[in-house]
């Protein structure tokens, strides 16, 4: 499936740095945005038909000084009138199912060509992990892509799963939103023919962080996307341990290595093989933190450390009570994580 989309290059980038249907970017979100309209034409005309109606008969037929006072004429029962406003309505209610039910067919029901890119997504709370098993790459709340065109169609797949609780996976721009279940999976798929940014986040609240549950969607140019797959392939950039060094970042590595960091992460090539946080191998490829409630920076990273509340009231990951020495290590360990 392929649709085409022009639209004039500043309202584009306004839009996209958005999360909106109002400039859809690929075949799903294209379908429904026309839905949309079909469905707001439809309502519109309804809403002005019976408004204009309204306002005439308000005016036409309002009390005025000369009137008689005396009760109008009474009238009882048409059955013109009510076959009209059985009828219409029914028919209007048959129009927008089966559009919409043709709509979701079409989407859910499109064929998988031997070309896509398969991720499986899974929901946290209060994050998103986002593992490529074909690829053998696993990363956290930033979802890359491949840009697809009609000539060299690159769709991708999503396979939806929970570990926790319900969650939903809403990039307006791409698709529509779709849940992910505990014990339910769930499937979907984006196309997206514009390279950029695609914002979205979890739109079922699913605890108290769930409106900092975002998601980030970067659709690569080809050439791109492959050197990302390659450059996530490669082993985290570790520097050699040396206990009792004044390296920063070899003393870093060692208190990470130390602390309960290792239960919950994982860093290629070390110790830490945790599976209940995000993989940080290559983390500072990654232009946020915190399923995107902060941007990467060294400061942010350092109060994440120290203390996650200060970002994100609520999340999971507890305070790691380290020293201000310690801290600044973990930081600088943490920063040659490309």
């Amino acid at each position: 499936m392929w649709v085409c989309l022009c639209p004039l290059p500043g309202l584009a980038q306004i839009l996209q740095s958005v999360p909106t249907i109002a400039a859809p970017a690929s075949t799903p979100a294209h379908e429904i945005y026309g839905l949309s309209l079909f469905v707001l034409l439809i309502t519109g005309s309804i809403f002005v038909a019976v408004g204009g109606l309204l306002t005439f008969v308000i005016v036409k037929y309002r009390v005025r000084p000369a009137d008689p006072l005396h009760e109008p004429a009474q009238v009882y029962g048409s059955t013109q009138v009510e076959l009209a406003w059985t009828v219409i309505p029914v028919l209007i209610v048959v129009v927008l199912f089966l559009t919409t039910a043709r709509i979701i067919f079409a989407i859910q029901d499109a064929p998988k060509p031997a070309s896509a890119l398969d991720v499986t997504v899974i929901g946290h709370q209060f994050w998103w992990e986002f593992r490529y098993p074909k690829l053998g790459i696993v990363t956290a709340n930033e979802l890359h892509i491949p840009a697809s065109t009609r000539f060299e169609p690159a769709p991708t797949y999503l396979h939806l799963l929970s570990a926790d609780v319900d969650h939903s996976f809403w990039v307006p721009q791409l698709a529509g939103k779709t849940d992910l279940i505990p014990n339910h999976p769930n499937d979907m798929w984006l196309d997206p023919q514009s390279a950029g940014l695609y914002l979205g986040q979890c739109a079922q609240f699913c605890g108290i962080e769930h409106a900092k549950m975002l998601l980030r969607v970067y659709v690569d140019p080809p050439e791109q996307f492959a050197s990302w797959v390659a450059h996530q392939k490669q082993p985290a950039n570790e520097p050699a341990t040396q206990p009792g060094s004044q390296d920063p970042v070899s003393a870093g590595r060692h208190v990470f290595e130390s602390q309960a960091c290792v239960n919950c992460h994982t860093i290629s090539g070390t110790v830490a093989k945790g599976t209940f946080g995000p993989d940080l191998s290559h983390l500072m490829s990654r232009s946020t933190i915190a399923a995107g409630a902060a941007l990467n920076t060294p400061q942010n990273l350092s109060s994440w450390i120290q203390d996650p509340n200060t970002l994100k009231p609520g999340a999971l990951m507890p305070a790691m009570q380290l020293s201000i020495d310690e801290n600044v290590q973990v930081v600088a360990y943490l920063e040659t994580l490309h």
